[in-house]
């Protein structure tokens, strides 16, 4: 790349909090900061809407303070803006906020009309459900997202999660400040904020492990070949092939593992499968094995392997896995290698390492770190758990995937397509993961990659997607990307 562009972060409440107060700290004053948040939001509001009745919802905190400044500056562009107060200003900056603006203000009552609704009521910091008028206007709200810019969350929804605890407002437009924040990263929030935009207002880095994936994170070290390169340079991958009439996942493994750039992928089939792997496979070369110390002696050579995508559930799997987990192999586990260990995930973990990856969705993270999901406050901390408690990367699928690092490195995946919700995208997305570990990408940014090229790749194909599909529309992906990193 012509210039090191830096990961886009996800931060906590925490966080975010803490950057605030570095920054006054260091000489930016609080009113300085609310005039930047407020400017910012106009001027995506001015770029989307043409001006229009406009209404400025102001609850007595910052957020409110925000609201008060933009009310002010659309006005000064000639907007109509009347402001509906939830309560007087309870912190210094919101009340000085509030004394610049000389138009009409009001009590909050829902309905609260206008033409252009800009919720400044509560920000990422409430924790409480909203009651009384709040809660009134927060469900009039969410009929009307269209109309609707939210400043840093739609009130209702607190920061550190993506679950409302009560009524929750909805938006067309959320902006927030510095970096997202969770409840702008993971579903339901997600949904509820409409489009996102982070608007700059000269905070520092907060030195969050929590990032967006997105190619910023990993396209600087993403495995391009060189103009030297040949087929054993590029990688060697395995794919461990099911029984003989469960065979398709493993060859939507290998192909994707293929296509993604590995330089020689192999499909290792139990006889009874090898005629019907052989009818289907070309550029994917197949070998026969046996038993798991045959499975074991082949792997030696490999740089990346593939087990579990529709392998079956059985005391086989298992002990094939635990094969190649003797080798110096980086695994992708996958669906039934993973249901194999179910109560009795500390072996799997004893053998696994950080090279490792685990691919699950919450079916399957459920068997083998049970009640984990449930248990924490929302699927970051999970996978991060569940990292640590592996020592492997952990791939928790979804609509919102999110990648954890043994090492505490997380991120999460903003651009999943509903096109990926068909059979078999699993084992693509297994396959194109292996691929890139094989070809010398470190793990966890192989699983970034991996799953943000995957859903790239349905949203281009769009309805009608299938997963045979998916290996071949990675290429004009890869294209881009080599266009713009390579």
């Amino acid at each position: 790349m012509s210039e090191r562009v830096t990961p886009r972060q996800i931060l906590s409440v925490a966080e975010i909090t803490a950057a605030d107060k570095a920054a006054i700290a260091a000489g930016t004053p609080g009113v300085v900061l609310m005039e930047r948040a407020g400017q910012a939001v106009v001027e995506e509001i001015v770029r989307r809407f043409t001006p229009r009745r406009a209404v400025v919802l102001c609850g007595p905190g910052n957020n409110g303070g925000d609201g008060y400044v933009i009310a002010r500056l659309l006005k000064a562009r000639g907007w109509p803006v009347k402001v509906l107060a939830l309560a007087k200003p309870e912190t210094g900056d919101a009340t000085a906020a509030a004394a610049q603006w000389d138009g009409e203000t009001a009590p909050l009552k829902a309905p609260v009309g206008g033409e252009l609704v800009v919720d400044a009521l509560f920000g990422v910091g409430l924790t409480r459900p909203l009651t009384g008028e709040a809660a009134a206007v927060a469900l009039e709200l969410a009929d009307r997202p269209a109309q609707v810019v939210a400043v840093d969350v739609p009130s209702g929804l607190p920061g550190n999660a993506a679950q409302p605890a009560g009524p929750c407002a909805c938006a067309g437009l959320t902006v927030t400040f510095h970096a997202r924040k969770v409840a702008h990263a993971l579903e339901p929030g997600r949904s509820r904020c409409g489009e996102v935009v982070v608007a700059d207002i000269g905070l520092a880095d907060a030195g969050a492990r929590l990032y967006e994936n997105t190619p910023d994170l990993w396209l600087p070290r993403f495995p391009w070949p060189s103009t030297t390169a040949h087929k054993h340079a590029r990688g060697r991958m395995i794919v461990v092939s099911g029984p003989a009439a469960s065979t398709g996942a493993a060859r939507l493994a290998a192909r994707a593992g293929l296509r993604i750039g590995a330089g020689l992928v192999t499909v290792l089939s139990p006889p009874e499968a090898l005629v019907v792997n052989a009818a289907h496979l070309e550029a994917v070369m197949l070998r026969p094995f046996e038993t798991d110390l045959e499975l074991e002696t082949i792997a030696e050579q490999m740089d990346a392997a593939v087990i579990g995508p529709a392998a079956g559930v059985t005391e086989a799997t298992l002990m094939n896995l635990l094969a190649l987990a003797r080798t110096g192999a980086a695994l992708v586990i996958d669906a039934d290698a993973i249901t194999a260990f179910r109560g009795d995930s500390d072996e799997l973990f004893s053998v696994l390492d950080r090279d490792d990856v685990l691919t699950p969705h919450p079916g399957e993270f459920e068997r083998i770190f049970p009640r984990l999901l449930a248990s924490s406050p929302e699927r970051i901390a999970a996978a991060r758990a569940a990292a640590d408690r592996a020592g492997a990367v952990v791939l928790l699928k979804g609509p919102d995937t999110v990648i954890a690092a043994p090492d505490g490195r997380a991120a999460v995946n903003l651009n999943g397509s509903p096109w990926l919700a068909t059979a078999g995208s699993g084992d693509v997305l297994a396959g194109f993961i292996a691929g890139l570990v094989a070809q010398g990408m470190e793990s966890f940014e192989a699983a970034c990659a991996g799953a943000w090229i995957h859903a790239e790749a349905a949203a281009g194909f769009g309805p009608g997607l299938i997963a045979e599909d998916l290996p071949g529309l990675a290429p004009p992906v890869l294209r881009r990307l080599y266009e713009v990193g390579g």
